[in-house]
């Protein structure tokens, strides 16, 4: 196979940019350093699919996950991806936090989002009897996908389409070629090296997304795109089914490093807490589960689920997001850039693709392809 466009990394967002382009491009070849595709960041996460409620307006986050979310159920319905538009509730646990719920709907209604209705303590209690707030925002278009049926779907595409995934292979460096194309250095986990050419380079390599840029001569600390990382931790809760129908969110943290210890359920209704937001200053993946903060989150969670008790939280998983904040820094927006302003046309990076990038990833498949389009 003629390799012409190189796909580095095989997350739900390369999958899903395999599963496009492959449509009409010829040679789609997709390089993932794990055995399999969708290892890290995309399957240690909450599933959820997110409505577009938080974030800036005019900001990719906003316009590609409420384009995201509605091409996500249309998908989810078509193909029987396995999915519930079961809602959200932000919960305000007291007076003060109803002021940030009114801001939260308003910021929402900027993005596009119209599916939000304000509720009262007693309109709460009757959707949810086992939660505790003053008010709260519902979010009927916010549900649940099972995201590695999506993830396999995209793959199943991008397969019947010619393209070609290569698990076990990791790109030690881009290099700019005389020819407007570029050579992609690989290392396989017996050591040994290869090489190839390819005319398009579409870095979708989650954690790794810095480094690659960064490998092609790009300076990531000069054009923003150094990333940092977040360990996000999740306990299970031990309480019977149906104790929850919704997902339930409190008011997100300042800066959006996390919104919070919320509460989801899955598509089998098992409860999981989670996640808390914590740096890593060293970007150590680190996946343990600290058991010794099973104490806070219970704190958090009990503020809105007063009748839990601790010893109903259980250690469940820990994923890694790949921010491009460190403490103390405003929220950040998606990074999607064709190079040719940097010197590198046919390059596009994606970088600090965190939530909702699930949601998003066939808008932002799209977007890529856009991307392509215009300089072809």
């Amino acid at each position: 196979m003629e390799i012409t466009t190189t796909i580095v990394g095989a997350g739900v967002v390369g999958l899903a940019v395999a599963a496009e382009l492959s449509k009409t491009h010829k040679g789609v070849l997709i390089l993932e350093r794990n055995p399999a595709f969708g290892q890290e960041t995309s399957s240690r996460n909450s599933e959820v699919i997110h409505a577009g409620i938080y974030y800036d307006r005019d900001s990719k986050k906003a316009k590609l996950c409420v384009e995201g979310n509605r091409l996500l159920y249309r998908l989810c319905e078509q193909r029987r991806i396995p999915h519930r538009r079961c809602g959200k509730l932000i919960v305000a646990t007291e007076k003060d936090e109803e002021a940030i719920l009114a801001t939260i709907q308003d910021r929402a209604r900027e993005n596009g989002v119209e599916a939000l209705e304000m509720l009262s303590a007693r309109q709460i209690k009757a959707l949810e009897p086992n939660v505790k707030a003053c008010a709260a925002l519902f979010s009927s278009s916010t549900g649940i996908i099972h995201s590695h049926r999506l993830m396999r779907h995209y793959a199943a595409r991008a397969y019947e389409n010619g393209a070609q995934l290569v698990p076990h292979t990791t790109v030690s460096r881009v290099e700019k070629q005389d020819d407007a194309r570029y050579r992609v250095h690989v290392v396989y986990p017996d050591g040994q090296t290869d090489s190839f050419a390819s005319r398009w380079i579409v870095n979708c390599a989650g954690l790794e997304s810095d480094r690659i840029a960064a490998s092609m001569g790009i300076d990531i600390d000069a054009c923003g795109y150094r990333l940092h990382y977040w360990k996000g931790e999740y306990f299970s809760l031990d309480v019977p089914r149906g104790f929850i129908r919704h997902l339930v969110y409190p008011v997100p943290q300042a800066n959006h490093v996390g919104l919070g210890v919320h509460a989801t359920i899955d598509l089998s209704d098992r409860v999981k807490l989670g996640p808390n937001a914590t740096y890593l200053p060293d970007r150590t993946l680190d996946y343990t589960v600290n058991a010794q903060a099973r104490q806070s989150f219970y704190e958090a969670a009990c503020r809105y689920l007063p009748g839990i008790g601790v010893d109903q939280l259980h250690p469940e998983m820990t994923g890694i997001r790949p921010k491009l904040q460190k403490p103390g820094d405003p929220a950040r927006d998606f990074i999607i850039a064709e190079e040719s302003s940097k010197g590198f046309p046919g390059v596009i990076n994606l970088i600090g693709i965190e939530s909702p990038g699930l949601t998003a990833s066939h808008a932002i498949a799209r977007h890529v392809a856009s991307l392509m389009a215009e300089r072809e």
